[in-house]
């Protein structure tokens, strides 16, 4: 196995001052290797969180242990912090109060700042409103907003309370947002009144309304802004806050309640089925949120995180965390895109000094396409760290952010999930970026690839495992059976060890490769073959702007299909051979290549594999309202696709 180029390597003088570096240094691990700290993570986790809660300067009661493990049940029976007490919000909210907090920016580049003094008075306007509409701790507290101010403000506003928060982004469709707020009985919907996407305001009002009025036990809209001149559903209260000046500017008081006690509900992407509704305890987010923030992401008081998020996808809950290290959000409301405007994020980055930018492979990608070069004219002066998340970032990747973003700069592909609002493996701020690679495994985390053999491996793909218990492991799925659900979907294939579905290869440098998810792995002779094998090489080609593969299933094996975006000049098929024969292996050649308008992505960014197969051999595609671009799948159809080289 060769081993990935180097593209970045920290300077001594920012390796030492990192919290990272800090930590080590107070738990005894100077000059020791990040290996040697994680192993002690997953060896002696009470040492290790209670360690976590004194460095970050948790606000709570601790309690008098951090760690109880179950002898019979060691993941899903043992508990972190069990009489500890603590509010999410308030932790969230602990910045100076004239220490900038909030800094909200739209398309049209305005923007507006709020101090964190500020905020705690807009939060605590919410949550007293939301008490005068009856919630209470342990109430479900659904949002349709878009990623501004007011819905920070509504959702630190119920965790602040003790309620629980669940949001769906603007552009889900009615049938998309019934398929999660119709699982969890919210008490109270917020509803933005509109949202701005590609230069167009679009209305909001009518589809909020129509989902309220099929939400049975709902009993109040909440509108952000004016009044609308219209009625609300029969039997539900409709309200405007600014109606609500009697709510005053008094911060919040904040309601501390046990470590595990529920503080969001997440959704996953219900491409393939109903979304599974996810619910995550208050301490357990907060202490990993925590921990890769500071410790894996580098950020300190003063810094300045903008993730490009809707409020639907966990990175939206991951980048509001920045607030407990005392940094300022950006928050983004808009396309990542424009049309008129394709660079426009990166003069945003510019113009307001962020150090910590979050987006995608996919959007990396567009930038390489689009022919954005940042570098060539502006100075991104105080960017210290991009992240990624969705999918795995390529060789192109690397080499566009190097090249044509920024040289000096972390690119820290992260990896883990909406099942546990957090990450598996991320970066490390004093380690060198390896291209093709995300950096370490996170701490407090015992993860592992296993074989065939269920036996740990290196240097070979394999089942991304955790083999141990985690703060963040989900509480419960929501409703009837919620507990027995999450146990079939993470431990049914070995009791006790939780397989998260990704094909993964941990490499000699410490670091890993993810391959794909396992439910769309390839199997050609029963060779495993994750997807992103195939997209890293396809997708460097000139012509070729996108591209998805599936395992196409025949009487006795499965055959590899390459479907291809192809530009103006096109693409020659066996070309595309013969790279993929070349930098890959003949196993991951297709036995067809063929050309489609559009891939399908779901709402997070990430392509959806099991869309395209399922249209493709003639079943129904469940919950179209989860992809971004629905229409796309109809040039799957088996009786329109057409073969690269002209047979069809």
């Amino acid at each position: 196995m060769t081993t990935s180029r180097i593209v970045w390597t920290p300077d001594e003088e920012r390796a030492a001052a990192s919290n990272l570096k800090r930590f080590m240094e107070l738990n005894g691990f100077g000059g020791a290797p990040y290996e040697t700290l994680h192993r002690w993570s997953v060896a002696r986790p009470d040492e290790f969180w209670s360690a976590l809660w004194t460095f970050a300067e948790i606000i709570g009661e601790p309690g008098t242990v951090s760690f109880v493990r179950d002898r019979e049940r060691p993941m899903t029976g043992s508990r972190f912090f069990p009489d500890a007490s603590l509010n999410l919000a308030e932790n969230l909210l602990r910045g100076d109060a004239d220490a900038p907090a909030v800094v909200e920016v739209d398309e049209t580049g305005e923007t507006s700042t709020l101090t964190y003094g500020e905020l705690r008075r807009e939060v605590g306007r919410a949550q007293r409103i939301l008490r005068d509409l009856g919630v209470e701790p342990g109430d479900r507290v659904a949002g349709i907003v878009p990623n501004n101010a007011a819905a920070l403000a509504y959702t630190l506003g119920a965790l602040s309370i003790g309620a629980i928060w669940t949001s769906c982004a603007p552009e889900f469709g009615t049938a998309g947002v019934l398929d999660r707020f119709g699982q969890v009985d919210p008490s109270v919907l917020v509803l933005a009144p509109d949202y701005l996407y590609n230069g167009r305001r679009h209305d909001l009002l009518a589809k909020g309304l129509d989902i309220a009025g099929s939400l049975p036990g709902l009993g109040h809209v909440l509108v952000l802004g004016a009044a609308p001149d219209v009625s609300g559903p029969a039997g539900v209260g409709l309200h405007a806050t600014d109606e609500r000046a009697d709510a005053g500017d008094e911060p919040p008081h904040f309601v501390r309640l046990p470590f595990d006690h529920p503080a969001f509900i997440v959704y996953t992407s219900g491409t393939t089925g109903l979304p599974k509704s996810i619910v995550h305890r208050a301490g357990g987010i907060l202490v990993n949120l925590l921990k890769e923030h500071l410790l894996h992401s580098d950020v300190h008081q003063g810094d300045r995180m903008m993730y490009f998020t809707n409020t639907a996808w966990m990175m939206y809950h991951w980048s509001i965390a920045a607030l407990g290290c005392g940094a300022s959000v950006v928050l983004y409301d808009g396309a990542a895109i424009p049309r008129d405007d394709p660079g426009l994020l990166w003069r945003l980055i510019d113009d307001l000094d962020v150090t910590h930018f979050g987006t995608s492979p996919k959007y990396l990608s567009m930038m390489d396409q689009l022919g954005v070069e940042p570098a060539s004219t502006l100075t991104l002066e105080h960017l210290r760290v991009i992240l990624s998340a969705g999918a795995p970032l390529t060789d192109d990747n690397f080499t566009w952010v190097y090249d044509r973003a920024k040289s000096d700069v972390q690119l820290a592909s992260i990896s883990g999930g909406t099942e546990i609002l957090g990450c598996f493996v991320l970066g490390n701020p004093m380690a060198p970026v390896r291209s093709g690679e995300i950096q370490v495994l996170g701490l407090g985390l015992a993860v592992n690839v296993l074989d065939d053999r269920r036996a740990p491996v290196v240097g070979q793909p394999g089942d991304l495992v955790c083999t141990e218990p985690f703060p963040s492991m989900p509480l419960t799925f929501w409703g009837e059976g919620g507990d027995e659900r999450y146990r079939q979907a993470y431990f049914d294939v070995q009791p006790e060890v939780w397989h998260h579905g990704d094909l993964a290869q941990v490499q000699t440098s410490g670091g890993m490769v993810i391959s794909g998810r396992t439910d769309t792995t390839l199997k050609p002779g029963g060779v495993r073959i994750g997807t992103s094998e195939i997209y890293r090489v396809v997708e460097g080609l000139p012509g070729v702007t996108d591209s998805l593969v599936i395992g196409y299933p025949t009487a006795d094996d499965m055959e590899i299909w390459l479907f291809l975006v192809t530009g103006e000049t096109g693409v020659n098929p066996d070309d595309v051979r013969a790279v993929l024969r070349r930098e890959a292996s003949p196993r991951h050649v297709p036995a067809r290549i063929l050309t489609v308008e559009d891939i399908p992505y779901n709402l997070a960014g990430k392509k959806v594999e099991g869309a395209a197969l399922k249209t493709v051999t003639g079943q129904d595609v469940k919950n179209r309202d989860s992809l971004r671009n629905p229409g796309c799948l109809d040039g799957f159809r088996l009786d329109k696709l057409v073969d690269l080289q002209g047979a069809s």
